[in-house]
């Protein structure tokens, strides 16, 4: 996985910390598979690779290897954000310990303790003379290579080896020769910090554009300037969060204070705000549109105006709201106290007799007005709501929808929900043809929930809408100027269920069945799963925000590594696939054992994979 402080950090920085560390990446045991990764991404020499490859002495692979890491920082400075990128990959870090320690000081920022070095000028004429004594010392090495092919005893070998390192400094990049001299500026040992700045990394120059942050077990990168225009701010996994939104995909959404739940380094958001660290724009409790926009305008006219913003609630237990503002908390509570519901919720679980749908707050503009309540089958208005559970002509709406016992006038009478006035030209009042369309699939995608601005495609069958890599199989960028009708696998699997395994079969029997004939109904499995796991837990690689993981799991397993196994082909059996997800299920528990919330949440994911198996195969 990509560390997210490569976008953010200068190549200066890199270099720097590249230089610190070419010794370390050196010493590496085995780094055959370290140095064809850097050849494959062009960042070596064929040359230079083959002939360390070669190499039989540890020592001598090892001054190989640093060779090589001195010249390209000598020669190829510009790519260094590409070779971090690179060295980065998690199947590099597996096999070498070293690279993963280097990638963990890069998110923390704990590189930056060490004083910097004292920087060091050299003559163009010292430059040459380097040159020379490196090529020397490379003919030497060729010489040693065609001795050992003639047989040379192994001590004469050694004992050259010893006069050559008795005449010359360890590593390319500090040969001298009796009579070089090398000009130096006066040398300086600083710290990263100006005369009289906190330590605080906050403070530093390399967080002075974005810091790093944690809620609960996840770490992520803070964008400063975004958190005070008020954009999504926190970028976790190529992805870009809201504060409320990230608290939410840490587990912590039930605390609704994100300025409390996210730190830096110990230290809460809040108390950066109010200490002046950090500023924070103004966050709207309401979801950004994908694909389409079905908002009210900005000339949209409703019977009362309303904004609902985000509280600055108090930080760390203390109190400094004033009189006024404590008889006005007191009478924003009362019609919540009344409705028995925080004016937050956006959606609302709602019944009309046997008809069971969610009514979405951002989608409500009338009866007749706005596709807001979503059913397992379709989106409607209120009125057809009513109309597809009753037989009655003209139904009462706001009396038959049901919101937890409440007939859904209660919210509009505590203004929760606001009828839109009759002059309203929001696209939700007044949809062109494009608009109508849109209202019938989901705002976001079906199976991540993500909010990010991509495109959606749409199933014509039922109300989901799929981002083109998150369902399965994947979707092709033709399929979104296509006309014609498209299925989603979830209507597909339901249009055939029908007609396969009329017969019950035994667990054993389900198991052994060849994916070539099967790949449909565990696609359907799997993407049922994904979504059934709503803050996202086990969909992508836990060692990415837990940094102890491979200490204790031996082989990680997450939903998006088995899509892409489904994707590819990978797996024979279906047995093969089933071994996979329960792997995800051992793993937490092991993970977890002394986390009941977590086990809790494990344990809820395969009771329904275990179920939705059985019925899928008609296993008895």
């Amino acid at each position: 996985m990509d560390n997210p402080m490569l976008d953010f950090l200068e190549s200066e920085e890199l270099l720097r910390f590249f230089h610190c560390n070419k010794t370390e990446m050196s010493l590496m045991e085995n780094p055959q598979t370290f140095l064809r990764q850097l050849r494959d991404y062009d960042l070596i020499p064929d040359d230079r690779y083959k002939k360390v490859s070669r190499m039989k002495s540890k020592e001598r692979i090892k001054k190989g290897l640093y060779e090589i890491l001195d010249r390209f920082e000598c020669e190829r400075p510009q790519h260094i954000h590409r070779f971090w990128r690179c060295v980065f990959k998690d199947t590099i870090m597996n096999q070498y310990p070293t690279l993963r320690l280097l990638r963990n000081s890069l998110m923390d920022g704990t590189f930056h303790f060490d004083k910097q070095l004292p920087e060091m000028v050299e003559t163009k004429e010292t430059d040459e003379k380097k040159r020379k004594v490196v090529s020397e010392d490379e003919e030497d090495e060729e010489e040693e290579e065609e001795e050992e092919k003639r047989g040379k005893s192994v001590k004469k070998r050694k004992q050259r080896n010893k006069s050559t390192n008795d005449e010359e400094q360890p590593g390319p990049s500090s040969h001298s020769t009796p009579g070089q001299k090398k000009k130096f500026k006066k040398i300086c040992f600083y710290s990263p910090l100006k005369k009289g700045e906190k330590s605080d990394i906050w403070n530093w120059k390399l967080f002075k554009a974005q810091m790093p942050v944690t809620c609960g077990d996840i770490e992520a990168i803070l964008s400063r300037d975004r958190l005070a225009k008020g954009e999504k701010c926190i970028l976790f996994q190529k992805s870009w969060f809201t504060p409320t939104e990230f608290e939410k995909r840490a587990g912590k959404g039930s605390s609704k204070n994100w300025k409390t739940s996210i730190r830096c380094k110990g230290t809460t958001l809040g108390k950066l705000i109010q200490e002046g660290h950090l500023k924070s724009g103004s966050y709207k409790r309401r979801h950004k549109m994908v694909k389409r926009s079905l908002f009210p305008s900005a000339g949209c006219v409703m019977e009362s105006d309303e904004e609902d913003e985000e509280e600055d609630e108090d930080l760390d237990g203390e109190s400094s709201t004033s009189d006024t503002d404590e008889e006005e908390d007191k009478e924003q509570a009362e019609p919540q106290t009344e409705v028995g519901h925080d004016r937050s919720t956006t959606v609302f679980k709602v019944t009309c007799r046997d008809l069971v749908g969610t009514l979405h707050k951002k989608r409500f503009a009338s009866g007749n007005r706005g596709k807001c309540i979503r059913t397992e089958t379709s989106w409607m208005s209120p009125v057809e709501f009513v109309n597809a559970a009753s037989d009655e002509s003209d139904p009462p709406w706001k009396r038959e929808i049901q919101w937890e016992g409440k007939p859904l006038n209660d919210l509009i009478e505590n203004k929760i929900l606001r009828i839109h006035s009759l002059l309203c030209v929001c696209d939700l009042c007044d949809p062109n043809t494009e608009d109508e369309e849109n209202q019938k699939n989901d705002d976001e995608c079906y199976i991540c929930r993500s909010q990010e601005e991509t495109q959606l495609v749409v199933c014509d069958d039922c109300p989901r809408s799929f981002h083109q890599r998150c369902h399965l199989p994947h979707l092709e960028d033709a399929i979104l100027n296509d006309k014609r009708r498209w299925m989603c696998t979830f209507c597909v699997f339901k249009a055939n269920q029908p007609y396969r395994y009329c017969n019950q079969l035994e667990m054993r029997e389900a198991l052994s069945l060849q994916m070539s004939q099967h790949l449909l109904e565990c696609q359907y499995v799997l993407l049922y799963l994904w979504n059934a796991d709503e803050e996202k837990i086990f969909a992508s690689d836990p060692r990415g925000y837990l940094t102890d993981y491979s200490t204790v799991i031996q082989t990680p397993m997450w939903l998006g590594h088995i899509a892409n196994k489904l994707q590819e082909n990978n797996y024979q059996t279906v047995e093969q696939f089933v071994s996979d997800v329960q792997l995800i299920f051992s793993n937490c528990a092991r993970y977890n054992r002394d986390n009941a919330e977590f086990l809790a949440k494990g344990d809820r994911l395969k009771k329904i994979f275990d179920g939705k198996l059985k019925n899928v195969f008609n296993i008895s």
